[in-house]
């Protein structure tokens, strides 16, 4: 009997795996004008010629998906200004004190990912978390005075971060965002609900992971 075992065979390899939601987050940048690339010495950036880089997925955190840091930021262009493409971060000014757009920003996002049940899932992942998680139901309702020294603001300031969330969530549903942006969140919400009939039998495969799937949220 012939041996296969040790006959030498290269598989050839035509094909590379990648996570649903990568396709199609990847896809809707693409769709918009975005090149996604991996840059070790950064966890995301802009070039302001439509260049999108993200840290590559051994730098992140285990929570930091490619669909959220894509989704986060979409939402900063849109919050932005549609020129905002063609500025380097958006228009920020990375080294100096904080922007109160990157809290319109976070409202944003909370609203569009509300419309399908998606805000924890596509919950941002940096240092401005607390600020996303201190947001109400209503992402437009301003926080209260009493909180909002602890996340670098005032009330003149959340007011304007509120105004300007309701308005970008106009332009959101517009050019060029809103074809692409709204066929991505159905399509992830999608994949959650079909998960959510496994997430009882899940298991990780990692030993004594404590953390829960993602998609628990």
């Amino acid at each position: 009997m012939h041996d296969v075992w040790n006959t030498p065979y290269e598989r050839p390899i035509r094909s590379r795996y990648l996570d649903p939601l990568d396709v199609v987050w990847l896809a809707t940048a693409r769709r918009l004008g975005l090149r996604v690339r991996r840059n070790p010495a950064i966890f995301s950036a802009t070039n302001g010629e439509g260049l999108l880089e993200l840290g590559p997925r051994d730098t992140l955190d285990p929570d930091d998906t490619t669909a959220q840091m894509i989704f986060h930021e979409i939402c900063h262009w849109i919050v932005n200004g549609a020129d905002a493409i063609h500025h380097r971060d958006w228009g920020f000014a990375l080294q100096a004190d904080l922007d109160w757009r990157e809290h319109a920003c976070l409202r944003l996002q909370a609203a569009l990912g509300d419309r399908h049940g998606l805000r924890l899932i596509l919950a941002p992942t940096s240092q401005f978390r607390a600020y996303f998680d201190a947001i109400r139901a209503d992402p437009f309702v301003p926080l209260p005075d009493a909180e909002l020294a602890a996340h670098g603001s005032d009330a003149e300031r959340e007011a304007r971060v509120c105004e300007r969330a309701r308005t970008a969530l106009v332009d959101a549903d517009g050019e060029p965002w809103g074809g692409a942006v709204s066929a991505a969140l159905t399509a992830t919400a999608q994949f959650s609900s079909m998960l959510q009939p496994f997430l009882a039998a899940y298991a990780s495969d990692v030993d004594d992971d404590p953390l829960a799937s993602l998609w628990s949220g």
